[in-house]
């Protein structure tokens, strides 16, 4: 996999290169501001880039700007964003620009580095990868509307394993339950919420978060 990096720490930039490179990842480039994220992509497009939320030049959302501008540039490469806190609208914005070969994770989960290694893959994959905190905080945050209260429990663990990027098949191992069984609740969610069926494993993804950005 060929990966760009922009972070403008140098410690965790750093740390992050030879991560991949020990997992025998292609490290393009690495970068300390937005523009110059702009740039290496322009010259030489990765497979996935790997970006702060928050880097120079303002130090507000120059990052998420960045990698929003690619996927509407550069649609094949993939941008999975780190940032240090749950931002929601940083995180509804990139959503619903598109949500195939997305990612957003807490700093934190960096740590983990099989989580983080697996998130990259799936966005690498044109899949979906969310921090299961990013998604409990949006959920949490839009709990107060009407067809969110109509789900089940169950039905809202199933919402929840979704939205962080989850298959059916994935969603059915954690919660110990058949893959038909999933996809009965799958489809009572969607009736639940007005959201009207799509095929696809992204699109899912995103008709759910677009509607928690409403």
């Amino acid at each position: 996999m060929r990966v760009i990096l922009a972070e403008d720490s140098v410690l965790l930039r750093a740390g992050l290169a030879r991560l991949l490179t020990d997992e025998g990842h292609e490290v393009v480039a690495e970068v300390g501001d937005a523009p110059a994220l702009l740039a290496a992509v322009a010259a030489d497009q990765p497979d996935v880039v790997v970006a702060d939320v928050r880097m120079p030049p303002t130090h507000r959302d120059d990052g998420l700007r960045a990698a929003v501008e690619i996927r509407g540039r550069w649609p094949s490469v993939g941008v999975l964003v780190l940032s240090q806190y749950v931002e929601r609208r940083y995180a509804v914005e990139l959503l619903t620009t598109r949500s195939d070969g997305v990612g957003y994770l807490l700093k934190d989960r960096v740590a983990e580095v099989g989580e983080f290694l697996d998130a990259l893959d799936r966005v690498a994959a044109g899949r979906a990868a969310f921090d299961p905190e990013v998604v409990r905080q949006l959920l949490a945050r839009t709990s107060h509307t009407d067809p969110l209260r109509r789900l089940t429990p169950r039905e809202a663990e199933v919402l929840d394993r979704m939205a962080q990027g989850h298959t059916n098949a994935g969603i059915a191992a954690a919660l110990h339950v058949s893959q038909s069984a999933v996809e009965k609740h799958v489809n009572a969610i969607f009736d639940k919420l007005g959201l009207s069926y799509t095929t696809g494993y992204s699109r899912r993804v995103l008709a759910v978060l677009h509607y928690l950005g409403s």
